[in-house]
This record gives C-alpha cells, structure tokens and sequence, in this order.
C-alpha cells in the first residue's frame, strides 16, 4: 500500500555556474539551526574541495539536510558548469523536483537550459528562485518572462507555467514573494518547498529497492553508495543483492554493513531507514552508479539515466622528459593506471582507455574543463605524468563524419560584438541569435564545432578587455565543418639544457612573449614561449654574458627584462600545439616537444 511521507521533502538546487546555489544553501543551513551559536562557519561551507573553494564553482554534487517545522528537507547542492554535466543528470533521480536558481540581471543562461531540461524530462515540478535581487542592475520582472520562455521552449506543460516565483537574496539570506515587501529571512522558500514540492509517494511494506545516484570512496570503510530508497526499508547488517538494468543476468550477494542519513554537513548513523529517505550505504564493495540494492528474494533493477557521452580526449603518459623523476611521488605507468581506473569508480563521464604504448592512456571527457580538474587532483596527489593537446572525438553515420557541436552564449558591450563575431566566425562558429542591448551588454547566440573553441577563451578575455562573458554547453552531434586554423603562435624553443639566464632571455624576450623568468631550470626541446610570427624558433636561454677587463659606459646597467606570462593549466592546454606535450608534476608544469632534439624534429617535419 502507497503512503505520504509527509515528513521528508527531496529536491536539488539547479542552475547556471556563479548564480548563487551555493551561497543559498549555505544561509539554508544556517537559519535552519543546524549549527550552534557560536560556531565558525566558513562560506560557501558545501565546497568542500580545495579547487572548488579556489576556484569559486561546485565540481561534485553534494548532499545535506535541515529541519524545518518537523519536516526535513533533503537538499542536493549540484554543479552550475556544463562540463559537470554527468553529476546533475544522475542526482536528479534522487529528488522528487527542483529549485531553479537564475540571477535576477542576467537572466537564464545555456546551462540553466540544460539541467531544466533534463527535469522536465523527469516530470520533475519546479520552484523559481529569482536570485540577487540586492544587485543595483537587477530586473527580476523582465527575468520572470525571460524563464516562462524558457518553459514553452523546452515544452514544460502547464503545470510548469504556473511554478511559484520566490525573488531571494543568497547573501543576505532573504526571501519573499512579493517584490515590494522586503523579509529577513528565509522563512517563505522554506514554506513554498513544503507546500510545492510533493512528498515522497512511497510503499514501505514492498521488498527493499535502493537505486545508486552517488558512489564515495573512504579508505577505512571502501566504497559508499548514496541513493534514494524507491521502496521497503533497509537495516544495518541486511543481506541484500546488486543488480543493474543493462546487466540483469549479473547478481551479487552484498551484506549492508552501516546506514548514514544526512543531517546538516554530518552523516549520522542510523539502524533502519525507509523509504523515501536518501540514504549512503558501507559494505557495498564493487558497486556502481546506476546498480540498485534489490532484497535478495526480489531482485528487480530500476532504470537509470543515460549519461551523455564525452566529446573531448586527451592522452596521459608516462614523462619521459629529461627532468622525469626529481619532484614527483607516482610516476610509473601501473600507478597511472591505477590512478585513473580509480576515477572511473567515481566519475560517470570519464572514459579511460589502452593505447598501443603501454605508458600512454587515452582519458576521454565532457569537456576541457572536466579533464583539467582531474589532472589538478592528480598533480596535488604527487603523481607525474605528461599528457597532450586536447581533441574532439568524432563519430561516424551512414558513412559522413560527425562532430560535437557546442551552443555558445555570448554576453559583450556593443563595442566588442564585431570582434567576437569575426573570431568566432573563422574557427567555423554560425550566429543563431543576436538580442537587444541590455544595460550595455548584447547577446550573441553562436552553434560552433567543439574544436573551434578549444583555446578561444583566454583570446576571448584579451579581444573583450575582461568586458564579455562566455559560455557554451554540449549541443549534438552535427556534419564536420572543415578544417579550422586555430592557433596562429609559434614556439620558443630552449636549445640548451640548464639554467635560463638575465642575459639569454633578454636577447629572448624580442622574439615573442616569454613564459619563464631567470633562474628557471630548462632542458633541450622545452618551450619557454610563444612567437607571434608562427614560426617555431631554437634560442639559447642558458648563455651567459663573456667576462672583460674592458669596461664600456653603460654596459653595465641592469638588464630590463619584461615580465613573463604564467600560464595556468588550461592556458597551456589551450596553447599547446599538435607536436607538443605538458609535463605535469606536483611542482611546475612545463611545455615541451615531442621530439627534444631540433635536428630530428626538422628531419620530422620534413
């Protein structure tokens, strides 16, 4: 028999990258008691990942739980960036809808879009939150059409049409629904989920059906499913069974040892638990994302979403280069293997595969983005490894050749339209949309191959003056464009190996922009940076000036080196040329040749 749970609500907070998700939970949490009086709570206490903290956005989806009234309210924090994407589609079959979070100026965004799709897709219902309404350039009014748009666009019925807007304040931790009547506080978000968002419809006497959205890894305690029980209850020291949709004939028997329900920023241990409730489970060794925990006399799996297929590679090796070795702890191709297979356990979006070279892997992901986090954790871990220019993965249909396309939005002053246009147009990019002046700022709506982005973000900043905001998101599969010339900068090679000099880089420093400072060590075939003329150019960087006993007026004065350019990883990814490699280590990371030697690599190129 079918029951209420009327003392659970489930729902995930969806949304654009930087509209605020986050910060609203963050002051959810705080007003909902969770914490004492006293305590010190950082911000944005759900980014709890170190990269996630330094780089302002939520990579991993997350789980947390408040009381509000005798009701507790699970919330599931996901990413707003579209390379992430794998994180939101699978976490939305734990809830039963979702909090749609868009900024009150600029709007829905292609992200947005996304991840409300794949809700409508679900039935799931929805609650707007017109976020930052404390912004000076704010216009909730104008947004509020701006998302019923949206709504007809993705063919939401009209039960989506009629969502309760609530206009909040992330920062100040205010909502309301009515414009002209301030709160202080969140007292009537928390109402509308309760009164909008359904309780779980749920049978509790029916066998045990737990479907995995999440896996977590623990050292002590192994693998950790989190999932949402469909069906039936589940107690601590339980005999149960895996099973998966796409692989029925496969049942393994499992004893559950813990149960941990969600409360605030804690997993707290409880002996049963049922369902409705989202719950993470030990002792579930060898479990997947997409298995469900099925009661041993009724193993009946549950569908689970398709996760969207990656679009862009790259291939890690073991380095090679003639610093190999002297600052890195992991650096053998089993401990690179093993590395990235222990990924997979974790991330749904990555595929790894072998090479013909057994130090070689190709690491295939939803975007550049996704890759370089990944390689990030690994330099941070202490592992050493090399790996290459990204590229597109193609598919082939009825004999035509098809590549990932990307929709990309396109935010700039009027002054820069004509040379995002112009860009955007040589690397193959087709203008679908172009919207009025808004507060200064025009939207361009662009359908460009994958490929044509890759390393157009940084050139973006520079055309832009800082001025324009980028985004883009996965849009199909489309007919390959032809080929694309997308970087126009040669490579400064060093010639020697050793350590750069004043006097070598000044000489240097008038053939292009310089990516190393005196002082750096540099080996033979490392790039140490970019000439405008396209050309790759040999320099000697190690040299050093010859001593006299002549001295010449003003010989002497100090060399006035201009300062060099650092790259960030996704810089150098986006820089990096067909021909070259990034070494990767847990101190630098340095560009270099494929082939080190000069004389072999011209008799290459030949």
């Amino acid at each position: 028999m079918e029951v209420l749970r009327d003392d659970i609500r489930n729902i995930a907070i969806i949304a654009h990258v930087d509209h605020g998700k986050t910060t609203l939970v963050d002051s959810m949490l705080k007003q909902s008691g969770i914490f004492r009086k006293n305590q010190i709570v950082e911000d944005r206490v759900m980014d709890s990942h170190e990269i996630e903290r330094e780089r302002g956005i939520t990579i991993l989806s997350k789980n947390t739980a408040i009381y509000y009234k005798d009701v507790k309210i699970n919330i599931v924090d996901t990413p707003g960036h579209a390379d992430f994407g794998g994180e939101v589609e699978r976490v939305l079959k734990m809830v039963d809808g979702v909090l749609l979070l868009v900024d009150a100026f600029e709007g829905p965004m292609p992200q947005t879009k996304f991840v409300l799709k794949k809700a409508i897709e679900l039935s799931l219902p929805s609650i707007v939150c017109i976020n930052k309404i404390d912004r000076p350039e704010a216009r909730p009014e104008e947004v509020i059409d701006e998302v019923l748009d949206l709504f007809i666009d993705l063919g939401g019925d009209e039960e989506y049409l009629e969502s309760p807007f609530v206009f909040t304040s992330s920062k100040e931790g205010t909502a309301t629904l009515d414009l002209n009547v301030r709160k202080e506080n969140l007292e009537e978000l928390f109402e509308t989920i309760i009164q909008y968002i359904p309780a779980p419809k749920v049978n509790i006497d029916k066998p045990l059906q737990l479907l995995i959205s999440t896996v977590d890894y623990n050292d002590y305690v192994g693998r950790i499913g989190i999932g949402k029980i469909e069906r039936g209850r589940i107690s601590a020291n339980q005999d149960a069974v895996i099973v998966n949709q796409d692989r029925k004939d496969e049942i393994k028997k499992i004893r559950i040892s813990n149960i941990y329900e969600f409360q605030g920023l804690n997993r707290v241990e409880v002996k049963e638990s049922k369902a409705g409730s989202i719950i993470a489970v030990t002792g579930v060794e060898g479990i997947h994302i997409g298995d469900t925990i099925c009661d041993v006399d009724a193993p009946e799996p549950l569908p689970f979403v398709k996760i969207s297929e990656p679009t862009i590679a790259i291939t890690f090796s073991v380095n090679d280069s003639p610093f190999a070795g002297q600052e890195g702890e992991y650096m053998t191709s089993r401990q690179l293997r093993n590395r990235l297979l222990k990924e997979l356990q974790t991330d749904v979006s990555l595929r790894v595969e072998e090479t013909d070279s057994p130090d070689s892997f190709k690491v295939s992901g939803r975007g550049e983005l996704h890759l370089s986090v990944l390689i990030e954790n690994m330099r941070r871990e202490g592992y050493e490894f090399q790996v290459s220019k990204p590229e597109v993965l193609y598919k082939c249909q009825d004999g035509k050749r098809l590549e990932p396309m990307e929709r990309v939005t396109v935010d700039v002053t009027e002054a820069y339209t004509g040379v995002v246009i112009e860009k955007l147009g040589a690397r193959k990019g087709e203008l679908i949309s172009m919207s009025e002046s808004n507060g200064g700022y025009q939207r361009l709506v662009f359908s460009i191959p994958a490929r044509g982005l890759i390393g157009y973000r940084g050139e973006f900043m520079s055309d832009t003056k800082g001025n324009g905001i980028i985004n883009s998101v996965f849009d199909g599969y489309g007919p390959y464009k032809g080929d694309i010339v997308t970087r126009r900068a040669g490579s400064i090679i060093s010639f020697e190996t050793g350590e750069a000099t004043a006097y070598g880089l000044y000489s240097a420093q008038d053939r292009g922009e310089l990516f190393i400072t005196p002082g750096t060590k540099v080996y033979r075939g490392m790039v140490i940076g970019s000439s405008p003329k396209g050309l790759d150019i040999d320099i000697n960087v190690c040299r050093k000036k010859h001593q006299t006993n002549i001295r010449a007026a003003g010989s002497d004065e100090a060399l006035r080196l201009t300062p060099a350019r650092q790259l960030s990883l996704e810089e150098a990814l986006e820089f990096i040329g067909e021909d070259e490699l990034i070494e990767i280590t847990p101190k630098s990371f340095r560009i270099r040749k494929k082939i080190l030697d000069p004389n072999k690599r011209h008799k290459g190129k030949k």
